[in-house]
């Protein structure tokens, strides 16, 4: 039996899952069809050293950890700017406001950093945690509920000013800046229009371009037959997340995925990786996808090359020849991330990871596959 492999990718949003939201272990090594004691070494690994973690084979030489020694002074010294970035202004603030954007940021950057950053102990910002809120804190938390309360019965959709008149309603008296605040440091923010999506600027090789041998026959008599394939975009407050997507048409199960703030290469070539380890190296198998310039990269395609993978594409500007692929992301959109406002791409990363790993893949029902779910059609038609 073929070892399974898992990218580190898969292996940190699995430790968050655990670690940042709560999930049981029994209950994700389940949903992840991974062994309990395989995702409690894997959390105990991230513990351990949380950039190092699930390096890969092989063991650092003196010269890696040199280079990783200069290259965490680097990343103290960028965090350093961006404390100071973010924060500007709080050096000539009180101690209060200092402390506030510590308290509000250390899950971003460590105490310690901050605290250094901005000129202020360690020690004055636990006992300021310890204290006791003045009456204006108090008045911002009163007054902070009923501008949530306000914001989500518009169903997400109201700005500063509707949600200030909503207040005022209420009987508070407060001015508009002081909602704007306060939904500021909630997170808070009215749903954009529709965002044009970003252009693929890369360039097109015609070496890579392959004929359409799928031709639009979407189902499959085994697994690993027939594999499609492409990306999306996902919106978040710190600009695109983009999603790249392997899916099986023997069972609709997306058997490869990987996320990036960049639609590079990389990106396809990574969620094709995910899908070969998953389900071995493929025998006799069709990968199609768009005429993108990730797909025609000569990293992408020496992949499929080394593991002998027929390339497949679809024709120029026809979405209905990669259907199956277009009907998985609106799934996703509709049923997940269309009426959602992510903070951070993390954010979006982890619902993107819960809705393949933990829903569609092991629970949705697909009415292709008889309201079966893909991994129940493909245990079924194992046990057939």
């Amino acid at each position: 039996m073929q070892r399974r492999k898992f990218s580190r990718e898969f292996k940190l949003e699995a430790v968050k899952l655990i670690k940042e939201r709560g999930v049981a272990v029994a209950q994700a090594a389940r949903d992840l069809d991974v062994h309990e004691n395989v995702l409690r070494k894997w959390a105990k690994d991230f513990v351990a050293d949380p950039q190092q973690a699930f390096p890969g084979q092989g063991q650092m030489k003196p010269e890696q950890l040199e280079i990783e020694r200069l290259r965490r002074e680097v990343a103290k010294l960028k965090a350093e700017r961006d404390i100071l970035k973010k924060g500007r202004g709080l050096l000539r603030e009180g101690l209060d406001m200092k402390f506030g954007f510590v308290a509000k940021h250390r899950g971003i950057w460590p105490t310690a950093w901050l605290c250094e950053a901005l000129g202020v102990s360690r020690s004055g910002f636990y006992a300021w945690l310890t204290r006791s809120p003045s009456q204006r804190a108090k008045d911002d938390e009163a007054i902070g509920a009923k501008v949530r309360a306000s914001f989500v019965a518009s169903d997400r959709t109201y700005g500063a000013r509707r949600v200030w008149h909503d207040v005022l309603a209420d009987g508070v008296s407060c001015g508009l800046h002081r909602i704007e605040r306060l939904m500021h440091g909630q997170a808070l923010r009215a749903r954009p229009r529709r965002r044009g999506l970003p252009p693929d600027t890369g360039e097109r090789v015609s070496v890579g371009i392959a004929s359409n041998l799928l031709d639009r026959q979407f189902q499959a008599s085994a697994p690993n037959q027939k594999w499609v394939a492409d990306f999306t975009y996902v919106w978040t407050a710190e600009g695109w997340l983009y999603v790249a997507a392997v899916v099986d048409l023997f069972s609709r199960r997306v058997v490869g995925w990987s996320m990036n703030a960049s639609m590079m290469a990389q990106l396809v070539t990574d969620a094709l990786m995910m899908a070969i380890w998953r389900r071995g190296k493929p025998d006799a198998l069709l990968h199609h996808s768009d005429r993108g310039s990730q797909y025609t990269s000569a990293p992408f395609q020496r992949l499929m090359a080394d593991n002998g993978v027929i390339c497949s594409m679809s024709r120029s500007g026809n979405v209905w020849d990669n259907a199956a692929m277009e009907s998985f992301f609106s799934s996703l959109k509709t049923e997940r991330t269309a009426r959602k406002v992510y903070r951070t791409r993390d954010q979006a990363k982890a619902d993107v990871f819960d809705y393949i790993e933990r829903f569609y893949n092991p629970r949705r029902r697909h009415s292709t596959l008889g309201y079966l779910s893909p991994m129940e059609f493909e245990n079924q038609a194992n046990l057939a």
